[in-house]
């Protein structure tokens, strides 16, 4: 492999896929270690943020409940605020989200009634706005209320961290969505997807990381 390695959504797809159905390696392990190296980069930019997780319904969200717990394990000043109803989540992300319902994390509802007074009241204060809506699976413009989510978000004068894409930014092309995560740092997982390292796209993305999540690097030579 030649130049820097960049992912499609497809491919990380499949990266996914081979690493949980021909290399053994669960899904939720993959889960758990983007969600603490999420974890890792934000401590090593601030060691004492106080930090609010806002989650949609999908895998995306499963990452955002690793961070949360791990933010408080490390002594974190955190908070989950929910965007996508609880009995929507599946798998992984609902396995993940019955973990932190241990936690000494507080976590509240939003996925029903997202307006700018609850957002204030349950994120606003933050120094850091964690961005665990959409995935890169998402196209097309956010539908609420995730839409509202995100123009809050871009409204806060605080710092914010994307977990693996910006929501509303198409991973593939880099075009953005009306509503579309500004990132300060955006931490995508195993490599760039090709649409993070548009021109168009700098603004939403920010400060790029690359976080493993463990993944061998012939997986990857496997799918390129």
């Amino acid at each position: 492999m030649d130049g820097p390695i960049l992912l499609t959504s497809e491919q990380s797809r499949r990266i996914d896929a081979l690493a949980i159905e021909r290399y053994g390696i669960p899904g939720v392990v993959l889960m758990e270690n983007a969600g603490r190296g999420v974890v890792d980069v934000l401590l090593g930019i601030d060691p004492a943020p106080r930090v609010a997780v806002l989650c949609g319904k999908g895998n995306n969200a499963g990452d955002g409940f690793v961070i949360a717990r791990h933010l408080e394990i490390c002594g974190g000043d955190v908070r989950v605020v929910l965007l996508g109803a609880p009995a929507e989540l599946t798998g992984d992300a609902r396995l993940n989200f019955e973990v932190l319902r241990h936690c000494d994390v507080p976590v509240v509802d939003l996925s029903a009634d997202c307006s700018v007074a609850r957002l204030d009241e349950h994120a606003g204060g933050a120094t850091w706005l964690v961005d665990a809506l959409l995935g890169t699976g998402a196209e097309g413009e956010p539908r609420e209320p995730m839409r509202s989510a995100i123009l809050w978000m871009n409204s806060q004068p605080t710092r914010r961290l994307a977990v693996d894409v910006p929501s509303g930014l198409d991973c593939d092309t880099g075009r953005a969505a009306s509503a579309t995560v500004r990132a300060n740092v955006t931490c995508t997982f195993v490599a760039p997807k090709c649409g993070l390292v548009q021109p168009a796209a700098t603004e939403f993305v920010g400060e790029l990381r690359v976080v493993s999540i463990g993944v061998p690097r012939r997986l990857v030579r496997e799918v390129l």
